[in-house]
């Protein structure tokens, strides 16, 4: 039970064992849950490509921030998306999808690639109606992800072209993978989550 700050927060640190390198809390197809679901950080499956360690940074700057935060590590989310496959590429199982639903936030961390992180950021929130904000190394903005379909809040694809039912509300860029996540890119995600909280409540 870690304490942060002068707040302690209940964390089930795992819904499974996990199978792939990682380590403790980043192991693929896992879920360590918080007492209350508010916020949902989902990173990709760790591999050569994706390194997990900014979430668990992103993670810990949350908690001491006072926010309830459960994280998913998706186990088919290492590559890039092809429809219909899981292993060996990006897919997010039935059983994550209502795992993130369960929550009122989604901050997703996507890689460096911007045309894998668009059809990434997609595929969750084709199913999943939630807001969410993205974190990623790449630089993408609204209208990147609005041209593909994406709901955002603040540029919309034309009604017929809509292909999620989630919405992304912020971007964070310029959190490189496998590298110490700056004070500066922390404090913006801390705000962006409490003020998208604030605002869905």
């Amino acid at each position: 039970m870690p304490i942060f700050g002068r707040e302690t927060q209940v964390v089930d640190c795992r819904h499974g064992m996990g199978q792939c390198r990682g380590g403790g809390l980043a192991q693929e197809g896992t879920l360590s849950e918080a007492a209350r679901p508010d916020v949902i950080a989902v990173a990709m499956g760790p591999g050569r490509r994706h390194i997990t360690k900014p979430v668990c940074e992103l993670t810990y700057g949350m908690r001491q921030a006072g926010i309830q935060v459960s994280v998913l590590v998706l186990s088919g989310g290492t590559g890039q998306p092809e429809s219909g496959l899981i292993s060996g590429s990006f897919g997010i199982e039935p059983e994550e999808t209502d795992q993130i639903a369960r929550h009122k936030l989604a901050v997703i961390h996507v890689g460096n690639v911007a045309q894998h992180i668009i059809k990434k950021i997609r595929k969750i929130l084709e199913n999943v109606e939630i807001p969410a904000i993205v974190v990623s190394q790449a630089l993408v903005d609204f209208e990147d992800l609005a041209e593909a379909g994406i709901k955002t809040r603040y540029v919309k694809p034309k009604d017929e072209d809509i292909l999620t039912k989630g919405t992304v509300m912020e971007i964070v860029t310029g959190v490189t993978r496998g590298e110490a996540c700056s004070r500066d890119k922390l404090n913006e995600l801390v705000k962006d989550v409490k003020n998208t909280l604030k605002s869905i409540e």
